[in-house]
Formats: C-alpha cells, sequence, structure tokens
C-alpha cells in the first residue's frame, strides 16, 4: 500500500492548528479539517486519516491539497453565492491564535485588544470583537490552575472524599486548617454608612496593626466550628494544641480529621501525640488540593462577613471580631453538602 509522504506545515501553524482543534465554538467543519492536517503533518496514512475522522479518503486528499496550496487560510469554506463576506473569519481566527495567542515581541503587549489586532489587520475593532464573541475567543481572560504532582494523588482523594460521602459509623469527621496572616486594618477614616442611593463607603488609605492566624475545624455532619483559637504564629506547637482541643471536644469517639500536607501537621510531635490516641486518625488532601478541605469555604465566608471590611484597632480587636463571628455562626450554621464522587474528580483531572 502506498503512504502519503508527510504534509510539511508552514512555520507557527502546528500551534494554530491545535488551537483551532480545542476550540469548542469552532464550526465542526473547520475542526476535522485541522485534524486533518496535523494527521497528514504526522504522516498517518490518507486511508487511515479518513478511516479515524469518518470521513472520506478523497475528501482527505482535498484538504491536504488546500493547505498545501494555501495554508491555513484556505481550511475556511468557500464563497458561496450571493453578497460576499466583507472579512475573512478564518484569517482572523488564526491571527488571534498565533503563536499560542501571543502578540508579535515588537507590540510588547501579553495579549490581543480588539483595538489593537483590528489595527494589525486594518479591520475595525468591532469587527474583531463581533468575530471573538462568535468564535467564543477571550484574549483579556486569563483563568489560573495547578497541576499536583502527588504520587498519591489518587488514594488521597479517594480516602478524603470517602469520608465526605460515607463517613464511618458512630465516628466525626471534622477537617482542620489555619488562615494565616489574617490582618487587622484600621482604616485612615470614618466610615461612611450605607443610605438610600449610596453603599457603605470606606476610606482605601488604612493602617497596619499587627497579623494573627486563625486555626479551624469544621464539623462535617453538622456544619458547626466546634472549635476557634487564634495565634500568632503558626509551628507545629499550636496545631498540636488546637488538635488537642478539638479530640476534647468530641471525646471517647473515633476522630477523623481532614488537613492538609502542611509541614507542621506531619511533625514528630504531632505523630508522637496520635501513637498515643489511636482514636484520633489524620488523613492528608493531596499536594495543592486544599480545595478538597471544606473548612476552607468557612474561611471564604468569614473573610466575606467579618474581615474584609472590618476595621480593627489592633490584633486583640480582630481576635474578638472573629469569635463573635464564630458563635453567631453556630447558630446559625448548617453542613455543607459534598456531591461529587472520587471518579468523576479524577476523571476530570485527567482530562486537564
Amino acid at each position: 500500500m502506498h503512504t502519503a509522504a508527510a504534509l510539511q506545515l508552514r512555520e507557527g501553524d502546528r500551534s494554530r492548528l491545535e488551537a483551532l482543534t480545542r476550540m469548542s465554538t469552532a464550526p465542526a467543519g473547520l475542526v476535522q479539517r485541522a485534524r486533518i492536517v496535523l494527521l497528514a503533518a504526522d504522516g498517518v496514512s490518507n486511508a487511515q486519516i479518513a478511516s479515524r475522522l469518518g470521513t472520506s479518503r478523497p475528501t482527505v486528499l482535498k484538504w491536504r491539497d488546500r493547505y498545501g496550496a494555501s495554508g491555513i487560510e484556505s481550511l475556511g469554506d468557500l464563497p458561496r453565492p450571493g453578497r460576499p463576506g466583507t472579512v475573512d473569519e478564518v484569517a482572523v481566527l488564526v491571527a488571534t491564535l498565533a503563536e499560542d495567542g501571543r502578540p508579535p515581541a515588537r507590540l510588547g503587549v501579553t495579549h490581543w485588544s480588539s483595538r489593537l489586532l483590528g489595527k494589525e489587520l486594518g479591520l475595525s475593532f468591532s469587527v474583531i470583537a463581533k468575530i471573538w464573541r462568535k468564535w467564543g475567543i477571550q484574549p483579556h481572560r486569563v483563568e489560573t490552575f495547578k497541576f499536583s504532582t502527588d504520587p498519591e494523588l489518587e488514594p488521597k482523594i479517594r480516602d478524603v472524599v470517602g469520608l465526605y460521602l460515607a463517613p464511618p459509623e458512630k465516628a466525626v469527621v471534622v477537617c482542620v486548617d489555619e488562615k494565616t496572616q489574617i490582618q487587622a486594618l484600621d482604616r485612615t477614616a470614618p466610615i461612611l454608612p450605607l443610605r438610600p442611593g449610596l453603599p457603605e463607603r470606606q476610606t482605601h488609605d488604612y493602617r497596619r496593626n499587627g497579623t494573627t492566624s486563625l486555626f479551624a475545624a469544621l464539623e462535617v455532619a453538622t456544619g458547626r466550628i466546634s472549635a476557634d483559637a487564634c495565634y500568632e504564629r503558626h509551628t507545629n506547637k499550636e496545631f498540636l494544641h488546637f488538635l488537642k482541643q478539638v479530640a476534647k471536644a468530641h471525646p471517647r469517639v473515633k476522630l477523623h480529621v481532614v488537613v492538609d500536607n502542611y509541614a507542621t501537621h506531619k511533625h514528630p510531635n504531632v505523630k508522637a501525640w496520635l501513637a498515643k490516641h489511636p482514636r484520633v486518625t489524620l488523613h492528608f488532601t493531596p499536594t495543592s488540593c486544599s480545595w478538597l478541605n471544606m473548612v476552607e469555604i468557612f474561611f471564604g465566608i468569614i473573610t466575606r462577613q467579618a474581615i474584609r471590611r472590618g476595621t480593627f484597632e489592633s490584633v486583640p480587636d480582630l481576635k474578638a471580631a472573629i469569635r463573635a463571628f464564630i458563635d453567631g455562626y453556630n447558630t446559625r450554621c448548617e453542613p455543607f453538602t459534598w456531591t461529587k464522587t472520587a471518579d468523576q474528580i479524577l476523571t476530570k483531572i485527567n482530562r486537564k
């Protein structure tokens, strides 16, 4: 069987074609054509390409030849009868995605704007913006992520999620963590109160009056913050002191404690105490997966509702406000419901 020679891609086209195949908003036909060209460049035979992509060999030959003659721009649909289009959307798309979406170094910018790309292509910014909206391209946005490199990623996820979805009988599951470096900020001018037509207003100037660290334990079954403490430091001594408080708050039961991989949680002093108290078991979230610890949800709540907009003249004022919030929170708390299974989480992680 004759095997066609690998298709030669133009400089920079591979990243553009790969970007096209990942776009959920791109027309299915254009995505398939990009895949045909990529497979052809990898030396896959025309018959194999047709079989993999569910198309015909003549179709594969057609788009190989089109690309070979005119490049990526030729993968778009040919003009149809009627009023001709004034803008080649594929050309705009290719220009946007070139070099993984990075503009040329001569421009000195990190990402395209509709005005900047319009100027480069000789088009109005409104045309560029319209095409971007149609294709779901948002150069101005950036999302962050972090992959966990923990070699025990899967067993740790299954362990922690299993505690949430099917906790052991006659046992208590709590999530423990520290919120460190909470600042006692004092505004330099009085806060203007909420009035009809005007929100509460406060100056952006402030004085720093010190910091504190909050250790909190969330009881999974009830949502209650079972203990609270504020410390100036967060070493293994403070963690162990707090862990003893949590154990005292739940006497004579098996206690399962979810914590992260922070070094203080694995200190020899902590391990020695756990060896003497076998009813207490620590369960570690994977590295870079603190979102598995449900007490982080509470930390978000207390930040929004009590800390971020607060005014504190001293660290004791800050501690008093934190304790007051926790006392009030425990009168109205409800359990957080974990819904994702370990298999669902791992499947999504493996798609990243």
